[in-house]
């Protein structure tokens, strides 16, 4: 069993970080933890929307949020801590899926959304519903990086 990828840069710095795609700015990872506790800005989901291309209702099902509850949530304008730490899961693996595309965005995201026989034809996305999931995915991405195909 591989063991999960703890990469800090993809989470605040480096060129495609998670940091970047939501638009915080975090100098250290205790720092990403605390504005997680407080919950994002529904602003933070708007722009990795507009970073990646995927569908807004996609990335609300990606970490967890019903349609009512998106819409609820846009007009607070407030994700609840636990969806804000979703969402930086699910950016985690943009980020790392954009750095394995060398900074293609469209094919990082395309990998993401289609089904992968590593992942038991299941696309990366949707198995990263689950931690487990999201550590299995980044797994496969260092796998993939490596250039241990599976």
């Amino acid at each position: 069993m591989a063991l999960a990828i703890f990469d800090p840069v993809s989470l605040i710095g480096g060129k495609f970080s998670v940091g970047k795609l939501l638009g915080i700015k975090a100098d250290d990872p205790l720092q990403l933890v605390r504005f997680i506790e407080r919950g994002f800005s529904f602003d933070a989901l708007e722009r990795l929307r507009r970073e990646t291309g995927l569908p807004l209702e996609r990335l609300a099902t990606a970490i967890g949020i019903s349609p009512r509850t998106l819409t609820r949530r846009k007009k607070e304008n407030k994700l609840t801590a636990s969806e804000s730490d979703r969402l930086v899961s699910i950016s985690r693996l943009l980020a790392l899926s954009i750095e394995l595309f060398e900074g293609d965005t469209i094919k990082a995201v395309r990998w993401l959304t289609t089904a992968s026989r590593a992942l038991g034809s299941v696309p990366p996305l949707e198995m990263a519903a689950t931690e487990t999931g999201s550590r299995e995915v980044e797994n496969l991405i260092g796998r993939l990086e490596h250039g241990v195909f599976s």
